[in-house]
């Protein structure tokens, strides 16, 4: 299987034409990876371009690909997004991680009342940007054509704005509707995540009253960094994607 490196500046191009690699991802790549002439590598925009194609010059500053095949893949629709309850350690970040290689669309930091973390002040920069890179190597690593967006931080207010615009999706061990039973109806879905404690009571009849549907992955208790993951793999069937 080739490497895969990221360039969004990518932009249009065709076979026999030649792409360039230079940063911190031709160093990567010539350092670390060991890339070297005659090399097959593919290269992405994070926006659905692809070109595969043969190395002709590798140098940690820069690195030129003759292109041998493009590949433009168009955008899942419906598309699926996580909105992540904050969480302590790195749970919430394992969750952002795998879901990326699952094939998630977008995640959405949640504020929720049960949150141990807070993002605050310089905080909320530096956490959007820590996920931005999460997504963005686990891309990467799973050769996916798109970077999931990282929306803004949001508060259970801004998710009940969002229940009435998608089909949000609360998970809920208590909830009576297994997620395996749900039909997809077109529209795009928000799977919404509380953090270790749940989602609370006055949490869940926001959300619910916005629209969502509280749904359940059966009896097991699963972790707010396993939940997630679980419960795309299972959209991932519904919608056809698997």
């Amino acid at each position: 299987m080739a490497h895969f490196y990221l360039n969004e500046l990518l932009g249009t191009t065709e076979p026999g034409s030649r792409v360039t690699l230079e940063g911190s991802e031709a160093r990567h790549a010539v350092s670390v990876s060991r890339i070297k002439v005659g090399d097959s590598l593919r290269i992405g925009n994070g926006s659905g371009l692809t070109v595969t194609g043969t190395v002709e010059a590798a140098a940690p500053a820069e690195l030129t690909l003759l292109v041998e095949s493009v590949d433009v893949t168009p955008a899942a629709s419906p598309a699926i997004w996580l909105a992540q309850a904050l969480a302590k350690g790195d749970r919430d970040e394992l969750a952002v991680q795998a879901a990326t290689e699952l094939g998630v669309d977008g995640v959405i930091p949640w504020a929720a009342q049960r949150s141990i973390v807070k993002w605050e002040g310089a905080k909320v920069r530096k956490g959007h940007d820590r996920w931005s890179a999460i997504v963005r190597e686990a891309s990467k690593q799973s050769i996916r054509p798109w970077i999931p967006e990282v929306g803004d931080l949001a508060t259970t207010k801004i998710l009940c704005s969002l229940a009435e615009q998608a089909r949000m999706l609360v998970l809920d061990p208590q909830a009576d509707t297994p997620l395996s039973q749900l039909r997809p109806d077109g529209r795009d879905v928000v799977l919404v995540v509380g953090p270790e404690g749940g989602v609370s009571d006055s949490e869940l009849e926001q959300l619910v009253r916005s629209g969502a549907e509280p749904v359940s992955l059966g009896s097991p208790i699963l972790r707010t960094s396993t939940a997630g993951p679980a419960a795309i793999a299972v959209l991932n069937t519904a919608l056809g994607r698997w």
